[in-house]
């Protein structure tokens, strides 16, 4: 039988105006479909994130189907022949049975654990750049919080997860955990008992740290990770300063189709390379370590990155104990443990509130600035950096100390002095190379922009010739006439160049004067 031409159509357009009529789905997809997104590579790191994340629920789910997570004690008899007939956790050898025995099982592992680095990492580069650039400004504090908060659950998350197996390594990081648990005032020693169920190590430690990893912190963070990105979708998203961009705007691409197909390749992008390094680069082998044993520790013991810098405090912290007798004794463990955790949370939280405390700005912001444009901040930044790389190189000084033949008490006094030291000089320098590159600025809107054409007037002076430039716009914009040379024909007062010698189509997002939003699509020419 033959169809008639356009049956299929019509039948797609009944359905679809039957599910709006019963759900009223057309205009929430019309204001999805039509969002506009910023097209500038930092806006990825975020996505970095996210696509990362889902892969570690899709590689965890694999990785709770064949854990035990049981600490009690069976003799191993699996493929991995060194170490056949050793007393071991259950949790241990489930955790060589999946990378000896079952089918993909290491491959999966190492894809959760380079997955695991690199959704910390992005995290940690998406929030220094939000810093950077002042994106966390209002209206944005509350989604500064949700990041920060991300973090740390991500944080406690992997430290969790790293800690299951039950290997030599790992558990040598829970018996730090259990100091720095024991070593708060009174609630110490009965946070420790009911954590460990008695003395360390107990017997429930490692089921309770399972339930926390693969049940209660990946919801909490895919709630906060849906909160986030609503977020962001209801507060527009912030933009670098350009020609048309204003604080009440975004210019870019629609999200569908442009940006969703961008973000479609880009995540398959990041699965490709994870998958690589899951399958080429080995990762924590925990047959390596053997069993955790309490007696024994062994040197090269670090966690990774994002826990190393607290460990490198802890080695850092001289060995200070304040007796409050007969109430409490504080050991050292608990000044950088507790205290110094403490802080590295709260201080994050509060910065877009004493920012607008000290600044006495509270207006609305959607343009970003460049970090040379708040050289107090951007210092601020960078001595917490160098003070974060500080931590993290001394939480392996002893492999440091080995590997170049140093004497560890040395790296570990270059490491208490760096940490007070540079951290004020690297702010005193950012804080000049600032300031001169604002000085450059100016004198660019003074004088022009530099071209490189030396000239020669009559009494044999030489003198460089510069362009000047127009009188800026309202967002700092000008224009720079073409003189025949080098210098092209639109610039803007940061010296970025437009775009290439083709039109294409831009999006601008921006309410109207009834307080609605419009958008409408405009062909921007780059002609040099």
């Amino acid at each position: 039988m033959k169809r008639r031409k356009g049956t299929s159509d019509s039948l797609l357009t009944k359905a679809g105006g039957e599910l709006d009529d019963r759900f009223k789905l057309a205009g929430p997809a019309r204001v999805l479909f039509n969002k506009v997104f910023p097209d500038h590579w930092s806006f990825l790191l975020g996505e970095i994130a996210l696509f990362s994340f889902i892969l570690l629920l899709l590689s965890g789910t694999f990785l709770a189907l064949f854990f035990e997570p049981s600490m009690v004690e069976v003799t191993y008899h699996g493929a991995y022949v060194p170490l056949q007939g050793v007393e071991m956790s259950q949790a241990y050898a489930s955790a060589l049975d999946l990378s000896f025995e079952v089918r993909g099982g290491l491959f999966m592992r190492q894809m959760h654990h380079w997955s695991t680095l690199l959704f910390m990492a992005s995290i940690l580069i998406h929030m220094l750049r939000i810093f950077f650039t002042g994106a966390f400004r209002a209206p944005r504090e509350t989604n500064w919080m949700i990041g920060i908060l991300l973090f740390w659950l991500g944080f406690f998350e992997g430290f969790f997860g790293y800690s299951l197996p039950d290997d030599g390594l790992s558990g040598t990081g829970l018996r730090i955990m259990e100091g720095m648990t024991v070593s708060i005032p009174f609630i110490g020693p009965w946070a420790s008992a009911a954590l460990f169920g008695g003395q360390f190590p107990g017997t429930s430690v490692i089921s309770m740290l399972y339930i926390i990893h693969v049940f209660v912190f990946p919801l909490l963070l895919l709630a906060l990770i849906t909160v986030h990105i609503g977020l962001v979708f209801a507060q527009k998203h912030t933009q670098w300063p350009g020609p048309g961009r204003t604080e009440h705007n975004v210019v870019g691409f629609r999200m569908f189709p442009n940006y969703v197909m961008k973000q479609i390749g880009f995540m398959l992008f990041i699965w490709g390379v994870l998958g690589a390094m899951a399958g080429l680069f080995q990762i924590n082998p925990i047959w390596l370590f053997g069993p955790y044993e309490v007696s024994v520790v062994s040197s090269a013991s670090q966690p990774d990155f994002y826990v190393m810098y607290l460990d490198g405090l802890i080695r850092l912290f001289p060995a200070w104990e304040l007796r409050i007798p007969p109430y409490f004794t504080l050991p050292p463990v608990f000044w950088p443990g507790i205290v110094g955790m403490g802080l590295s949370v709260v201080l994050p939280l509060l910065y877009p509130a004493l920012e607008r405390r000290f600044t006495k700005d509270r207006g609305h912001h959607n343009l970003l600035q460049r970090p040379r444009d708040n050289a107090g901040r951007t210092s601020l930044g960078v001595m917490v950096v160098v003070f974060w790389i500080i931590g993290v190189i001394s939480g392996g000084n002893d492999v440091f100390a080995e590997k170049f033949d140093i004497s560890l008490n040395a790296m570990t006094w270059a490491g208490r002095i760096g940490l007070v030291v540079l951290p004020i000089i690297a702010y005193y320098v950012t804080y000049r190379i600032c300031l001169g590159l604002q000085q450059h600025d100016r004198e660019v809107l003074a004088h022009g922009l530099e071209t490189g054409i030396l000239m020669r007037d009559p009494n044999g002076r030489f003198y460089e010739v510069h362009q000047p430039l127009a009188e800026p716009d309202e967002h700092g914009h000008t224009e720079l006439e073409y003189n025949g040379w080098v210098v092209p024909k639109k610039m803007n007062r940061i010296g970025a160049l437009p775009p290439a010698d083709k039109g294409f189509f831009k999006s601008i997002e921006e309410p109207s004067e009834d307080g609605r939003t419009e958008r409408r699509d405009e062909i921007e020419s780059g002609k040099h």
